[in-house]
């Protein structure tokens, strides 16, 4: 049985990600702009934090790998519905660009849901590097207002991202945690690995 004492200090500023969700959309019904996009900078930079110190002190786990997922996706989630709220014309404008990036990504998911029960948690280095834009993005223009060259990158990132994932999803039979990118997974031995031995993820 999952406990709080069984999280290491990697694992709790993934939680802390989840947990600042409320707060967040507090501030984002009070319709505090500022105050919000603070709170939402300091959610991304947990995103650094936690990975470098699951790799530096070698505490990487299959749950720490989730949970890292599922606060990554939540956060983007309510910074996307803050651009919503407070750059509403921009996203209006653009709505097809973003359709395009998007949509494959919910598709992606429910491929890894209906193949693996779960989403994935593949933490490629194409992955974070989109990650790391669209947090870029969204700050900036919360902060600023948009800028279209980094948007347009954001968009071409994303689309080539969720690609990779969503080949990655077809190579790899069992659910795995931490694959680099395509060039790493054609040399990973758990490729070979069939459904019967997921138990062991």
């Amino acid at each position: 049985m999952l406990t709080f004492k069984n999280f290491n200090i990697a694992d709790w500023f993934s939680f802390y990600r989840i947990v600042a969700v409320p707060i967040l959309l507090v501030w984002l019904w009070l319709e505090e702009r500022e105050i919000f996009t603070w709170f939402l900078l300091v959610s991304y930079s947990t995103d650094a934090i936690d990975g470098f110190l699951a790799r530096k002190l070698k505490i990487s786990s299959a749950r720490g790998s989730q949970l890292d997922s599922m606060g990554d996706q939540i956060t983007l989630a309510v910074g996307l519905i803050a651009l919503w709220v407070f750059e509403n014309q921009f996203i209006r404008d653009n709505l097809l660009l973003i359709a395009i990036a998007f949509v494959p990504y919910f598709i992606q998911m429910m491929i890894a849901f209906k193949k693996y029960g779960k989403a994935t948690a593949f933490h490629t280095y194409l992955a974070k590097t989109s990650a790391l834009i669209q947090g870029v993005f969204i700050l900036w223009t919360l902060f600023f207002g948009p800028i279209y060259w980094l948007f347009y990158i954001m968009i071409v990132i994303g689309v080539l991202e969720t690609i990779e994932e969503i080949t990655l999803i077809f190579m790899y039979d069992v659910w795995v945690e931490d694959v680099k990118g395509l060039y790493w997974a054609l040399k990973d031995e758990r490729r070979l690995f069939k459904k019967d031995s997921s138990s062991n993820f």
